[in-house]
């Protein structure tokens, strides 16, 4: 687009498979269907990803008072810093920081980071022309920081990945005819994966005792805290209780394929992706009214006021048994994905952008 500003992004880590790596992807393809030129720079970039990203240090090539730069916000990153000293107007992308306290006694060094991540927060408040939250309550967080001009991009998911069966593997391991119970997510605190591990517990003695939990996501780096789950497991003397670690996209897609449920009993949220994943790939979902939950799915699913293990668990088996229950729930998981596909995220993206876009210095 002639005469138009580069637009550029700046991330601390492209992920593969990750859901702000993937955005960051749509971002770019959005903008330069536009006519925009637009790169992604990135501190560390996974192997599989090399060829999407530039190194971090390029930056400085292209940046300059007419460029703005779209900061997905990182705690502790050499790319803030970067930016924070560069000319370019800045767009900080916030996909929120979670608390510290919630790491306490168990990663301290995490602890302090996000303490200190979220502070950093209100002094890149002066330096912000635009701060987008990928959802309503991540927004009031920047606005709370003290950011003037702020607005909801929320994340955008290609849901062709999620065609087919998956992994012929995990498929192979979950073809037997045992209820799955499905938690998708990092094995870290706020995820509140004891939580999970009682109602399973209350579930397996009073409702359905061959039942099978599959905790799917990485605890690399948590792995006290991780510790401290498998001793609640042996105190509780639940079966079947399977974490997988991390998992590439075809695993993941099969184990949504075999879930007959999906439980997530967090308690900060600030979108949370695998909500969408699992109604998307026709799962029921019962989760906990926290953070963002209720935000994204947009009245699917069951919203959980409370945590009683018994009450959860008596639940769950009801959404099971099947019947208009059942049926209710993905009725309403249907309604709430028409809404999240009906989203023109390009169209949306360039309507928040445009105040900054329209600027000149």
């Amino acid at each position: 687009m002639k005469g138009s500003p580069e637009v550029h992004q700046l991330l601390a880590s492209l992920s593969y498979g990750d859901a702000i790596g993937n955005e960051a992807l749509a971002i770019r393809t959005h903008l330069r269907r536009a006519g925009f030129v637009s790169k992604i720079f990135a501190e560390s970039v996974h192997p599989r990803m090399v060829h999407e990203a530039e190194p971090l240090w390029r930056y400085q090539s292209v940046s300059s008072a007419d460029t703005v730069c779209l900061y997905h916000f990182s705690i502790g990153s050499a790319a803030g810093r970067l930016i924070f000293h560069a000319p370019d107007r800045l767009v900080a992308i916030y996909h929120n920081i979670t608390p510290g306290h919630w790491f306490l006694g168990f990663h301290s060094h995490l602890a302090g980071l996000c303490h200190h991540g979220r502070r950093e927060l209100e002094t890149f408040a002066a330096r912000t022309a635009l701060g987008l939250g990928d959802s309503e309550y991540n927004r009031l967080e920047l606005e709370e920081a003290g950011v003037k001009r702020t607005g909801v991009l929320p994340i955008v998911l290609d849901f062709d990945r999620y065609r087919g069966a998956g992994s012929p593997i995990v498929r192979h391991q979950l073809r037997d005819e045992r209820t799955n119970i499905l938690f998708v997510g990092r094995i870290i605190p706020n995820k509140r994966i004891e939580d999970v591990l009682r109602v399973f517990a209350a579930f397996q003695r009073a409702v359905d005792p061959g039942s099978r939990l599959l905790l799917v996501g990485d605890y690399r780096g948590h792995e006290r805290y991780y510790s401290r789950l498998m001793e609640l497991v042996k105190r509780l003397g639940v079966q079947r209780v399977v974490f997988t670690g991390h998992v590439d996209d075809d695993d993941l897609l099969a184990y949504y394929r075999a879930a007959d449920a999906f439980l997530c009993l967090s308690e900060h949220e600030g979108y949370c992706v695998p909500l969408v994943e699992a109604m998307h790939t026709g799962v029921p979902v019962l989760a906990y009214d926290a953070g963002a939950v209720s935000e994204t799915l947009q009245g699917g699913g069951v919203l959980l006021k409370e945590k009683t293990p018994a009450v959860v668990a008596e639940l769950l088996g009801a959404v099971l048994e099947g019947g208009a229950l059942r049926g209710a729930v993905l009725d309403a998981q249907a309604r709430a994905m028409g809404r999240i596909r009906a989203v023109d995220f390009g169209a949306l993206l360039l309507e928040r952008l445009a105040p900054i876009l329209g600027q000149r210095p």
